[in-house]
């Protein structure tokens, strides 16, 4: 991994990152590392970020997740700095910020992604195993999504416990189950699960 990492010089909202003497003058949205996922503070960049379906509004600002911070930083949409030091963080910086709370930080990330690129808008889920919460494509302003999504990666341990407790509670909240499944080379297999009827012979 890289320990070298770039200083930010930053100028009325803008990030001009230094390399070697060159500045780059594409416009990027600051942001600052947090615990738990990444703040966005200038209130006109956080509603327009929150318009398009990111982060949750918070008293100082707009908090993203790692995934969704990996996602716009990938795009170079955001940076991402350490607020005390200035340095700008990296995408493996994020990743590895990220596995520290998720152990499938690498797998939440490729489904998002995948999903985010295909135009929907996908929303954190509510634990019990559902990872997101998705919507179609220009559905977000409605008030609930559709679709509920699990994560896995292909060889993944799956008890058929879990998966029916999921199914279940996905179903008594009248949503629609997807199945997540990255392989090994990073392709990604949805499969949409509408019952589970196991019987013995």
């Amino acid at each position: 991994m890289n320990t070298l990492r770039e200083k930010c010089t930053v100028w009325d909202g803008e990030i001009l990152l230094k390399d070697e003497g060159e500045k780059a003058s594409r416009r990027v949205i600051e942001a600052f590392l947090r615990d738990n996922g990444v703040l966005i503070k200038n209130p006109e960049d956080s509603e327009k970020l929150l318009s398009r379906g990111y982060g949750i509004k918070k008293n100082d600002g707009l908090l993203l997740t790692f995934y969704e911070a990996m996602y716009l930083h990938s795009k170079g949409i955001i940076k991402v700095l350490v607020e005390e030091t200035g340095v700008c963080l990296s995408f493996q910086d994020l990743l590895e910020k990220y596995k520290a709370i998720e152990k499938n930080a690498w797998i939440k990330y490729l489904v998002y992604r995948d999903l985010r690129g295909r135009g929907y808008i996908v929303r954190e889920g509510f634990g019990l195993g559902v990872d997101f919460r998705l919507y179609g494509r220009g559905e977000y302003n409605k008030d609930a999504a559709d679709y509920l999504v699990y994560s896995m990666y292909e060889g993944m341990a799956l008890s058929v416990e879990d998966l029916t407790q999921v199914l279940m509670r996905s179903q008594n909240l009248k949503k629609t189950l997807i199945l997540a499944v990255v392989s090994r080379r990073g392709e990604i297999v949805y499969y949409t699960l509408s019952q589970l009827n196991l019987q013995q012979d």
